[in-house]
C-alpha cells in the first residue's frame, strides 16, 4: 500500500511539473519557429535574433502565469500536506 501511494504522489508531482512548464515551453517553441520562418526569408543568421526575444518573451510569460502557478503548486502543496 505504501509504495502505491508513493508512486501516485511522484505521478501528481510529475503532472503538476508538466502542466506548469508546458505554457512556457509552448511559447518558446512557437516564436522559435517564427523567428526561424522569420531568418529563413530574410536570409539573418545571428544568433541572438533567436535567443533574446524567446528569453523575453519566456521571462514576460512567467511573470503573466506566476499567480497561476502558485495557486497550482500551492493547491498540490495542501493536498500532500493533508496526507501527513
Amino acid at each position: 500500500m505504501l509504495d502505491e501511494a508513493v508512486m501516485d504522489i511522484v505521478r501528481q508531482a510529475l503532472v503538476i511539473v508538466l502542466l506548469i512548464a508546458a505554457p512556457l515551453l509552448l511559447i518558446g517553441m512557437v516564436l522559435g519557429l517564427i523567428i526561424s520562418l522569420f531568418q529563413s526569408v530574410t536570409s539573418i543568421q545571428d544568433q541572438t535574433l533567436t535567443f533574446v526575444p524567446k528569453i523575453l518573451a519566456i521571462i514576460v510569460a512567467a511573470i503573466l502565469l506566476l499567480p497561476w502557478i502558485i495557486t497550482t503548486v500551492g493547491q498540490f502543496t495542501i493536498e500532500m500536506m493533508q496526507l501527513f
